[in-house]
């Protein structure tokens, strides 16, 4: 049998206390989300309402079909900057007509939904998720453009959207525009790039320049209705190929459009209903312990999120501290890296890297689940091979081609980080638990290290050594890292796509490895580089 045994207890007190400090951490991620849900504020808000249009979450709410998820990415794009959380646009992955969608939406009650560093960030990283697995894309557009007083820092990056709007239609992959309002300026180059462009009657105005720009350039008078209004691109420009008479209509007409683009998977979805998990998914909350220095079994983590509770060991008796194994998630065949005890030895990577070999043989897409200090140091481990033992993980990884989840449920440090699939390496989803933290080193490493070489240049000068102003350095070193490596920091950076609850963990990965099956699924059968053996 190879269903997983359970050792966790739901009595324990140990189990109560680390539950107790995941639901701290999950109000503490609803109260800064609830940022995002709020958009411009309950004054902007009200006076978009009073213009009869629908909120950009109420919009894609209209167009997805009945009762299916919307798995939105990078909620708190901007958190901790001086730009609103959310970054004044929604992004998501959502069920349209069937077909599974790349959906965008600007937040009109954010500054009129211009567009802010923030916002081309987390709009660049949708499209990364949508090109990687070949999702149709759908914008529902109403923005005033760039944020002005921002526009060196939008400018020239911001060019890249157009680029890739084009590249994904010349791809073959679908592209549609839904104009609710303005989309001037740059942001008139949406619709004009997209494939199929819907714009709402006597709302939508779409121009390069506003009356006032125009009369300053031409001296021409116009209106925003001759200039740039929907009839108008409707009947004389061509720009619009459907005229929608309200929103609701728009998104009606959306719906048509994705119903009549003959879309197919690459691979077709699994034929049979998965086996639930054996064990509880509420109980993942009481899993990883508050400390993170305190080690946990990542079989437990394994047991609640795939199929059955089935998970078929890989080397369990050699690199101990490193489980991987073979499973099915929803019905998708899936390899898991997941570490046990943290650091990562020779034995843990010699072992990851076969085994993204043998996964890259089979076409099985990877999911890494982080909780890593990073790669054994110490003499020993060095003149055992560490450096080219860890260069054999990272390698692997690097020139892997199956499609990478990554999940980081614990501690995700050092080159542990790269060598697990972090951000730098392109894993087609990134996701965080709120337990989760990421730096270079841990904070009291870190602190430590800057302490000795202060205190090691100041002996080879000679100098005494004020202890007090290094434990002062010290505390302040280790406040600082720990808040920069707290999910909710990395999250606003766009260093994963969400923090989510550890509870929805199966959910979120089987939206994903379903959009990810949209595109072809194929390993690479050399091309590894050189293995320093």
């Amino acid at each position: 049998m190879t269903v997983l045994a359970s050792a966790l207890d739901p009595a324990s007190p140990e189990y109560a206390a680390h539950r107790e400090a995941m639901l701290a951490k999950l109000t503490e991620l609803d109260a800064e989300q609830a940022k995002a849900l709020e958009g411009g504020g309950e004054k902007y808000v009200q006076r978009h309402r009073d213009r009869g249009k629908l909120l950009a979450r109420e919009r894609i709410e209209l167009l997805l079909d009945p009762d299916t998820p919307f798995l939105e990415l990078s909620p708190l794009a901007a958190w901790g900057s001086e730009y609103p959380v959310g970054a004044s646009m929604v992004t998501g992955i959502g069920v349209v007509e069937g077909v599974e969608c790349l959906i965008t939406a600007n937040d009109p009650t954010v500054r009129g939904g211009a567009s802010n560093p923030w916002t081309l960030k987390k709009a660049f990283r949708a499209h990364e998720i949508g090109h990687a697995n070949r999702l149709p894309s759908i914008h529902l557009v109403e923005s005033g453009g760039a944020d002005l007083p921002s526009q060196k820092e939008i400018f020239i990056p911001g060019g890249a959207l157009f680029k890739h709007l084009t590249q994904s239609s010349a791809a073959g992959i679908p592209t549609i525009a839904v104009v609710f309002g303005n989309s001037t300026a740059g942001g008139a180059y949406v619709p004009g790039l997209c494939d199929h462009v819907i714009m709402v009657k006597e709302r939508a105005k779409v121009f390069l320049g506003g009356p006032p720009l125009v009369k300053m350039a031409t001296g021409e008078e116009s209106g925003d209705e001759e200039l740039g209004g929907a009839e108008m691109h409707a009947r004389t420009s061509g720009l619009a190929d459907h005229l929608a008479q309200d929103e609701h209509d728009a998104l009606r007409q959306t719906r048509r459009v994705v119903a009549r683009l003959n879309w197919r998977k690459a691979h077709a979805d699994p034929a049979t209903l998965a086996a639930p998990p054996k064990y509880d998914a509420d109980e993942l909350l009481g899993v990883v312990p508050g400390d993170l220095r305190t080690p946990f079994d990542p079989r437990e983590v394994i047991a609640r999120i795939v199929d059955g509770s089935d998970f078929d060991e890989f080397k369990p008796l050699y690199g101990t501290s490193l489980v991987t194994g073979w499973a099915a998630l929803h019905g998708y065949p899936i390899g898991i890296l997941a570490n046990a005890q943290g650091v990562l030895f020779s034995e843990e990577s010699q072992k990851a890297a076969q085994f993204i070999q043998l996964a890259n043989q089979r076409d099985i897409p990877l999911l890494f689940l982080h909780n890593t200090t990073g790669y054994m140091v110490g003499k020993e481990y060095e003149q055992g091979g560490i450096i080219k033992h860890g260069a054999m993980m990272i390698n692997a990884v690097s020139n892997s081609r199956v499609p990478h989840l990554s999940v980081l449920v614990g501690a995700s440090y050092g080159a542990g980080h790269y060598g697990m699939c972090g951000r730098a390496y392109d894993p087609r989803f990134l996701f965080a638990w709120p337990s989760a933290k990421s730096a270079v080193m841990g904070p009291q490493q870190l602190a430590g290290v800057l302490s000795i070489v202060a205190r090691q240049s100041a002996a080879a000068k000679g100098k005494p050594y004020d202890d007090d102003a290094d434990a002062a350095l010290r505390a302040m070193v280790e406040q600082q890292i720990e808040s920069e490596s707290l999910p909710m920091f990395l999250s606003g950076r766009l260093y994963d796509d969400g923090v989510i609850d550890p509870r929805d963990t199966r959910t979120v990965l089987g939206i994903c490895l379903s959009a990810i099956h949209t595109a072809p699924v194929e390993g690479a059968r050399g091309g590894f580089g050189v293995f320093r053996m």
